[in-house]
């Protein structure tokens, strides 16, 4: 079984940051990637920042320049860094991770709970 669990969500002013983890755990093979969506009130959810495991990186248009996603493969954890934020990244955030469990298990994508993140203007 393998759980993600995020933190680091919370109230801000608008300018300021913010710094989400995301924790991996249970059975892991391998991963091959991980990512953060977020979901806004009345919206469809959507992709602000993924990794691949060769470093490569995708961002929104939206936050491309205010945010930087990173991982700690020791730690079996991702972060996105949010800098500059503006009331529109007001969502849930939600971790994923691209993986497998064991060497023949199919690659599928696991989720977080979600975390908060409100900015005030």
């Amino acid at each position: 079984q393998v759980q993600l669990v995020e933190s680091g969500g919370g109230l801000v002013q608008a300018g300021g940051s913010l710094r989400l983890s995301c924790a991996a755990s249970g059975s892991i093979f391998t991963i091959n990637g991980w990512g953060w969506y977020r979901q806004a009130p009345g919206k469809q959810r959507e992709l602000v920042a993924a990794l691949t495991t060769n470093s490569r990186t995708n961002y929104a248009d939206s936050v491309k320049g205010r945010f930087t996603i990173s991982r700690d493969n020791a730690k079996i954890a991702v972060y996105l860094q949010m800098n500059s934020l503006k009331p529109e990244d007001t969502a849930v955030y939600y971790c994923y991770a691209d993986l497998r469990t064991t060497v023949a298990a199919r690659t599928r994508d696991y989720w977080g709970q979600g975390t908060q993140v409100t900015v005030s203007s």
